[in-house]
């Protein structure tokens, strides 16, 4: 039987973009239920400035892939760059459009401007959810992820209904305000039940690989830690404001946040998804610089990939000290790591350490 420690392959499919973005959102959300708490006394655009960093590395990542792609005119002949290019365009232009949104909406707050209509505000909101069903049929036939678009277009009439009832044109309760979102979290219990039942049998197969098996369970893991905090937070939230239980908001927020904590470390497990921010340079510069230079400790444990197997037949075992003598250990360094004659009693496993780019 055998185990294997890989550290490697959790920074190769390391996805920066997830990364930060969920971070910036734990922050705003633990920020924004202690000021609701009045737990902290500080102005709303202080609570926003998560949001603000968010929408800051957004516009640096596409002004930094602008230069990218004037200074390499050869880039415009390839097909895969042209798309691209299109993407982080389009996906910095629905950054600004929810940027405008979140400005209006601590403007409304901080100042409380009664004669500026929550309808107004969630303007903004409205166009991108129109425009992302367009995106989302650009995207699927480019062969790109497009989830941010998704979770746009698909609750476009739960933000009709957000603004509606905070400018009180309607009186209804706030468990009927979020019936979109309850239909959703049904489709999306259900699509977990389905992950989970799959994981279940392909565990018990003999002939899927160890590897699918791995991802199939770490997917199923993943998504109820994501689905479930999600829905006790939607109960907790209605019922604090139809006014059932008199719960403080940081107690309401908590499961809200362990979604955003299993959002942060499936990001570890996103290669494949695309770089929203435009962060790869940025990231590239981040991975050379400050972990080579600056932290080499993890830089060494971030590329060891160990195999340890149980079920080793003797002969393999008990080994010559001839041809252990003085054996050295496959590297990516110009020195070879030699073993001294101590290591002579016992077998060494080859150790291959590979250094970043």
């Amino acid at each position: 039987m055998a185990y294997e420690f890989n550290l490697k392959n959790s920074f190769q499919d390391f996805n920066p973009s997830k990364f930060f973005v969920h971070c910036c959102l734990l922050v705003f959300c633990l920020l924004l239920a202690l000021k609701l708490d009045d737990e902290i006394r500080c102005s709303y655009w202080v609570i926003f400035i998560p949001l603000w960093i968010w929408k800051g590395a957004a516009l640096v990542g596409c002004i930094v892939g602008c230069f990218i792609w004037i200074r390499n005119p050869h880039y415009r002949i390839e097909r895969d760059s042209s798309n691209h290019f299109r993407a982080m365009i389009i996906a910095t232009s629905l950054q600004m459009l929810l940027l405008m949104f979140e400005l209006m909406s601590c403007d409304k707050l901080e100042n409380d401007r009664t004669q500026v209509l929550w309808l107004f505000v969630f303007i903004p909101l409205f166009s991108i959810s129109v425009i992302s069903i367009g995106l989302c049929v650009w995207a699927l036939k480019h062969g790109r992820s497009c989830e941010f678009e998704i979770f746009c277009s698909t609750n476009i009439l739960q933000f009709i209904f957000f603004a509606l009832r905070l400018d009180n044109f309607v009186q209804w309760r706030w468990v009927i305000i979020f019936i979109p979102i309850w239909i959703l979290l049904c489709i999306a219990l259900i699509c977990v039940f389905y992950v989970i039942i799959l994981t279940l049998i392909l565990l018990r197969s003999s002939d899927v690989m160890a590897e699918q098996k791995r991802n199939n369970t770490i997917s199923a893991v993943g998504y109820t830690f994501i689905v479930t905090p999600l829905l006790v937070f939607n109960v907790l939230l209605t019922n604090k404001l139809d006014k059932i239980d008199n719960m403080p908001y940081v107690l309401v927020v908590i499961p809200l946040l362990a979604s955003l904590v299993a959002l942060i470390v499936t990001s570890f497990n996103s290669r494949g998804a695309n770089y929203s921010l435009n962060m790869v340079s940025i990231h590239c510069w981040f991975r050379r610089v400050f972990f080579m230079t600056y932290t080499p400790f993890i830089n060494f444990l971030g590329n060891i990939s160990y195999t340890r197997s149980r079920d080793r037949p003797a002969a393999d075992v008990h080994t010559t000290s001839s041809t252990l003598n003085k054996k050295s250990i496959p590297c990516s360094t110009k020195n070879p790591i030699m073993l001294s004659d101590d290591f002579n009693r016992g077998s060494v496993k080859t150790v291959s350490l590979d250094l970043p780019d």
